[in-house]
């Protein structure tokens, strides 16, 4: 009480805010609950499409580490004529004397050497699978690793022996190497002696069939020319390597030579991902601002109903700016429940999507704590209309319209 006997307003501290912002969420939980669901949708869409973005560009980081960023192949490319051009016999000796480079290996492709799982499946059913010549060091070179069997020897490399990608395999119907699974590989059966796990790097290993190639030369008819060369170098001449590998590979006509980094490929890929994160966000967005509209409206029919509570509260005492307060308290809230618990939502998503794909588990703070900020924004740009609306009703005409 004042020293002229009138009564001051009470002032309604942080808790008291809460407490009457919460009422209306208390009384209509369903209402709350589905007004929330739609900001939890926006949320949990965003923060799950940065989080799996995230985690899938930690796979690549954690794969490109393993694998390294060293690997250069050498192809041959088209004449000037238009043809498929051919590699020398001797380039990948010569390729091998480059003084940075440390592991050299090659495959051959053999065109007319068809596989089949048996000689009862018709010759147009190839299943696309190719059928190379390779060198017992393509292991190394790569960074292949084997999920069954072993890999091809010097002395198995002499026999009609064969190595399965993981793809080449699935299409095969085969799941383990033994001695007696065999294949047709160009009209001979080759045993199936391993069965390649997928190969980052070089994917082409993943639809091919692998015998040696001295095998190659006796009993597929290969003429010895490489088509691929992988090489390994210092990773701090990789570039010096990527220039003069063209033009050792083939100094007769390096222009008909094609030399590529592998590691450039995935990272194109992912650039490519992160693009289409971009369009998943702005859909994201967009159904953030849907949610924000119920918000509004939920609030402005919340007004509507509680015209009787606003005059008594008025007729109390309360003043323009504490039911102003309470109406935008109530929409923050609401809004910061759907924030909350779509960011839960999200992140579980994600670690539930990235533990499925073997990937490592990342979910940006900034994801996480931005969703929710822009949940309260948006929940203050939606309660600031009802809530003045709310304030402007005198006590006589909120009681009256009951």
């Amino acid at each position: 009480m004042t020293a002229a006997g009138t009564l001051r307003p009470a002032r309604l501290w942080p808790g008291d805010v809460v407490k009457v912002g919460a009422v209306g969420l208390r009384t209509r939980p369903m209402r709350a609950f589905l007004s929330a669901l739609g900001i939890a949708i926006g949320i949990a869409a965003m923060v799950a499409v940065v989080g799996v973005s995230s985690s899938s560009r930690a796979e690549l980081d954690r794969a490109l580490a393993a694998l390294g960023t060293n690997l250069l192949t050498v192809s041959p490319g088209s004449t000037l004529t238009g043809e498929k051009a051919q590699l020398p016999l001797e380039s990948e000796r010569m390729v091998a004397r480059i003084a940075p480079v440390r592991e050299v290996s090659a495959i051959g492709l053999l065109d007319e050497a068809k596989v089949y799982r048996s000689g009862k499946v018709p010759a147009t059913e190839t299943s696309g699978i190719a059928t190379y010549a390779a060198r017992t060091g393509l292991r190394a070179a790569t960074g292949a690793e084997l999920s069954r069997g072993v890999w091809l020897s010097a002395a198995t490399g002499r026999f009609p022996a064969v190595v399965l990608g993981a793809k080449a395999a699935e299409r095969l119907g085969i799941g383990h190497a033994s001695p007696d699974v065999q294949v047709l590989v160009g009209g001979h059966r080759f045993t199936v002696i391993g069965i390649l796990a997928p190969v980052p790097l070089a994917p082409e290993l993943d639809t091919a069939a692998l015998v040696g190639w001295p095998a190659a030369r006796s009993v597929l008819g290969f003429d010895g020319h490489p088509t691929t060369i992988y090489t390994r170098s210092a990773d701090a001449s990789v570039e010096d390597v990527r220039d003069v590998l063209g033009p050792t590979a083939n100094p007769a006509a390096p222009n008909e030579v094609e030399v590529s980094r592998p590691s450039d490929a995935l990272a194109a890929r992912q650039a490519a991902g992160e693009a289409f994160t971009g369009l998943l966000l702005g859909l994201g967005a967009v159904a953030l601002l849907v949610g924000g509209v119920g918000v509004a409206n939920t609030m402005v029919i919340s007004v509507l109903e509680r015209r009787a509570e606003i005059g008594l509260r008025r007729s109390l005492g309360a003043t323009r700016g504490q039911i102003r307060t309470q109406f935008l308290a109530e929409s923050l809230l609401l809004s910061a429940l759907g924030g909350v618990g779509g960011a839960l939502i999200g992140s579980l998503v994600t670690a539930g999507y990235a533990l499925y794909q073997g990937w490592p588990v990342v979910i940006p703070a900034w994801a996480v704590l931005g969703g929710v900020a822009a949940t309260l924004v948006i929940g203050a740009a939606a309660g600031l209309y009802p809530a003045v609306r709310a304030s402007r009703l005198s006590p006589t005409e909120a009681l009256a319209a009951t």
